[in-house]
């Protein structure tokens, strides 16, 4: 019955062959891939404005500029991962890339930083998410925890159900969000320059006040609007969902991604300036910039939905990403193995369950807050993209070939910036959380190498290469466990005598009555096999039935110990609570000893 709860909710089983149509092309993959850096765009600019605000300085003129200056690196982190994709064509993205080129130490920390940026990716895509909502319907403000913790239960369930079904669902509003940004642009510049509407309508020439501006503000502007790069690497660590030629498709993939969120970027930049628009606490700065371009009429509304869905989808791209990169340290013995475990739909069960997990624990502690996440999700983000970057480089250097000097350039460059912009989030939001990601990731490595001494230490207790010889042929001793004498002991006692050696049935007294009928049947089955009754000293059964395998074991140090548990099978799964679970207790009790073998004999009631 669980099987088919299961399958009518995520779909059947796939087979290998069914497994290969999974792959997609660029119009599905795109949905999975780019969603993320393409959500980027709901936010990044308000948290320019908001450095700004930070400062004192109203400086919508300014925050243009710096968001030219994030365009500039936006082209060289596009192209560091164009390279990353040539190079890497099985699959790359920081962990292996810098494990790779940087060492074995640099990669685990890359892998480490990409588990916290994918994790915080959710988080952040479901509040902003959340965030649209309560902007286009206020009055559900104090709802927002349990809209983004909904959204995320609903990723997890999409993601278990396969990549294709997925892509194909989603596909739709990806594509309307990104048609609707445009419109809004074009529709918002041609009715600036025509009628001149700004957020204050009575304020028509354009001014920003520069005092207090310093560099230290500008830089943290910058790094501030540099989330508009967060989600560019997902193309580089999900090939696999590609169709061949993998590399020919998430090149040409990251290409459009590139183009489409730069021009997105700037867009909602220059809007924000020309409307001179100010942050408020209930609406987002996309929101406003939507509501003066169409007022509140069903564009606006579609815009909201669009960018609400997109943000959802955003956190789906981490759905796709996570498990594939949690599989690769699985698979290095970082990471619990059953995590490289494919489910019947070809996804990474596990692995989707946990960041599912995570990342609602990360929204509940968060209040459901995008400013609140966002320090820590960059840098995540970032430090991939440094170490990424700095790999690249190196991987270039040691090969050079013609023309590998501008790729050369281009990485290092893009290294020392992001570098520079992951060491500003630290120190400028230190306060606000970003010590968390400083704790967060060497909380990480430290469980990834207990986990790898862990598998070292069970790869070394397994090994058979020091034995000199095969181990010598051991004695057997047989318990039979019995509450009665019906038709389930039978073939347990036939089993038992199979096994050869010493074999005896105990049954615990815990009802002089039961154990006096228990005692004459047993005569009537005329076996050889003794029946011994061991005094119960309290009402469990389970307790005086260990303290005689202990006994047993202990007499007979050089032989196994062997218990053969009868147990019937009901007709009907519900049949099990009916009935006592002695066999499973007492399972589970001698689950850790040595040299005592457990095995069950089921018998199956009849239909």
């Amino acid at each position: 019955m669980v099987s088919t709860v299961k399958h009518l909710l995520f779909g059947n089983p796939l087979t290998v062959a069914q497994a290969k149509a999974e792959r997609l092309g660029i119009p599905l993959a795109f949905v999975l891939v780019a969603a993320n850096a393409l959500s980027s765009v709901a936010y990044a600019s308000e948290e320019i404005l908001r450095a700004f605000q930070g400062g004192g300085v109203s400086a919508q003129g300014v925050a243009v500029f710096v968001s030219l200056a994030i365009l500039g690196l936006m082209l060289i982190v596009t192209m560091s991962y164009d390279r990353v994709i040539r190079s890497y064509p099985q699959g790359g993205g920081a962990y292996v890339v810098a494990r790779e080129n940087l060492g074995t130490m640099v990669g685990v920390v890359a892998g480490a930083s990409l588990l916290v940026d994918y994790t915080l990716t959710v988080a952040v895509s479901v509040t902003a998410g959340a965030a649209a909502i309560v902007s286009a319907f206020p009055e559900i403000v104090h709802h927002r925890i349990e809209i983004a913790v909904g959204m995320v239960g609903l990723l997890v369930f999409l993601s278990l159900r396969g990549t294709r079904q997925s892509a194909q669902l989603l596909a739709p509003p990806v594509y309307l969000f990104v048609i609707s940004m445009f419109v809004m642009i074009c529709v918002g510049l041609i009715r600036y320059f025509t009628e001149g509407v700004t957020v204050v309508p009575d304020q028509r020439v354009l001014t920003f006040q520069v005092q207090g501006l310093s560099l230290l503000l500008l830089i943290r502007a910058f790094a501030s609007g540099s989330v508009a790069l967060t989600g560019v690497e997902a193309v580089s660590n999900s090939l696999g969902v590609f169709k061949p030629p993998e590399t020919r498709h998430a090149r040409l993939t990251l290409l459009l991604l590139g183009v489409l969120l730069a021009m997105l970027f700037l867009g909602i930049s220059s809007l924000a300036f020309l409307y001179r628009s100010e942050l408020m606490t209930e609406e987002t700065l996309v929101s406003q910039v939507a509501r003066v371009t169409f007022g509140t009429n069903a564009l606006y509304y579609i815009v909201q939905f669009s960018t609400l869905v997109v943000l959802i989808i955003a956190a789906n791209t981490s759905f796709v990403a996570f498990p594939q990169l949690a599989a690769k340290l699985a698979r290095d013995g970082l990471l619990p193995r059953p995590l490289t475990n494919l489910g019947d739909r070809f996804v990474y069960n596990y692995g989707i369950l946990v960041l599912g997990g995570l990342s609602t624990l990360l929204v509940i502690a968060f209040f459901g807050e995008v400013h609140l996440l966002l320090p820590l999700y960059a840098i995540g983000v970032f430090i991939g993209f440094t170490l990424t970057q700095a790999g690249i480089a190196v991987h270039v250097w040691k090969r050079p070939s013609p023309g590998s000097l501008p790729w050369f350039l281009v990485a290092a460059v893009g290294a020392v910036v992001t570098g520079i912009v992951t060491l500003v989030f630290l120190v400028v939001k230190f306060t606000d959380g970003a010590w968390m990601v400083a704790v967060a990731i060497p909380v990480i490595l430290a469980l990834f190498w207990a986990i790898r001494s862990h598998y070292s230490d069970v790869a070394r207790a397994l090994s058979i290469e020091r034995y000199s010889q095969p181990p010598g042929r051991l004695g057997s001793q047989v318990v039979v466990p019995i509450g009665g004498v019906h038709r389930a002991v039978l073939p347990a006692l036939e089993h038992a005598r199979a096994l050869g050696g010493q074999v005896r049935a105990v049954h615990v007294s815990t009802d002089e009555e039961v154990t006096q009928n228990v005692q004459r049947r047993w005569a009537k089955l005329r076996t050889d096999i003794p029946l011994i009754v061991l005094p119960a000293a309290r009402t469990g059964v389970v307790e005086p039935l260990i303290e005689y395998i202990h006994m047993v074991a202990k007499s007979h140090p050089n032989e196994y110990v062997t218990v053969v548990l009868p147990e019937f099978v009901p007709k009907r799964w519900w049949h099990r609570v009916l009935h006592n679970r002695t066999a499973t207790l007492l399972k589970r009790a001698l689950h850790t000893e040595k040299r005592v073998i457990v095995t069950n004999v089921p018998y199956h009631l009849p239909r």
